[in-house]
């Protein structure tokens, strides 16, 4: 049974930081790229960040700078550091094996003004 479990959210004022992990089971973990998204209120999924199996590094550009993408296969963990963090990006982040259906079932990120 495949299996990705984000956490490491929580509340934090604007311009702190908060590093989310996501734990995966189930699959051979390195084989993948993974990816981070998020939901904000209201609004569509949209990709944060991917990072392949060698570790080569893709942002979306609202992102780019703030946050880092990284990943340890011998623990099978993907992690997602994020800075200088902003209200908008208050979201449901979740972590997915690209190309695949398995995502994992999110972490509340809320950054307060």
């Amino acid at each position: 049974q495949v299996q990705l479990v984000e956490s490491g959210g929580g509340l934090v004022q604007a311009g702190g930081s908060l590093r989310l992990s996501c734990a995966a089971s189930g699959i051979i973990f390195s084989y993948y790229t993974m990816g981070w998204y998020r939901q904000g209120p209201g609004k569509q999924r949209e990709l944060v960040a991917t990072i392949t199996s060698g570790g080569r590094s893709n942002y979306a550009d609202s992102m780019q700078g703030r946050f880092t993408i990284s990943r340890d296969n011998a623990k099978n963990t993907v992690y997602l550091q994020m800075s200088s963090l902003k209200p908008e990006d208050t979201a449901v982040y979740y972590c997915r094996a690209e190309g695949t259906y398995y995502w994992g079932q999110g972490t509340q990120v809320t950054v307060s003004s």
